[in-house]
C-alpha cells in the first residue's frame, strides 16, 4: 500500500524541505494526531501535524495536513481540515497555541479538484502541495 508510505513522505519533507511560508513557522517537530470530537462523539486522525518553535509552554500547532496517495482532493477534505482546526483552537491557546492560524496542507499524488485549487488561491492558510513541489528542492522553490 502506497497512501501510508506517501503520509511518511510527506511529513519527512514539511519537517525539513518545506518553506517557513508554506507551513507557516520553521517547523521543529511533525506528526500523526487524532483529535477529539465530543460533539460528534468521534476521534479525527490527522496525517500531519506541524509543531513550531515555543519561547515556553507547549510547542504551536503551526499547520496541519491530509495526505491522499490516490484521491483527487477536494472541498471536503478541506471543510474536514478547517472543522479540526476549529476543534484544536477550541480547546484553548495554553493546551494548543497557534492552532487558530494554523496553515491547512492538502497532500496529493492524484491532484486537487478545481473547486480546491480556487480556494487556496483565494486564502493563503490553505497549501496544496502534489508531487511537483514534494520533490522540488527548496532551493528552487
Amino acid at each position: 500500500m502506497l497512501g501510508p508510505h506517501f503520509e511518511q513522505v510527506c511529513r519527512y519533507w514539511t519537517r525539513h524541505f518545506a518553506a517557513e511560508e508554506t507551513v507557516g513557522g520553521v517547523p521543529v517537530r511533525v506528526e500523526t494526531g487524532t483529535v477529539h470530537d465530543v460533539q460528534e462523539r468521534a476521534n479525527h486522525q490527522l496525517d500531519v501535524v506541524v509543531f513550531g518553535l515555543a519561547d515556553s509552554g507547549p510547542e504551536p500547532v503551526i499547520a496541519i495536513g491530509e495526505a491522499k496517495w490516490n484521491e483527487v482532493m477536494s472541498m471536503t477534505h478541506l471543510d474536514r481540515l478547517r472543522h479540526i482546526r476549529g476543534l484544536l483552537t477550541a480547546q484553548g491557546s495554553r493546551v494548543r497555541p497557534g492552532a487558530a492560524g494554523a496553515r491547512l496542507l492538502c497532500f496529493s499524488g492524484a491532484g486537487f479538484t478545481d473547486g480546491l485549487s480556487h480556494e487556496a488561491e483565494r486564502h493563503p492558510d490553505v497549501v496544496l502541495i502534489g508531487p511537483a513541489e514534494l520533490y522540488r528542492l527548496r532551493s528552487q522553490a
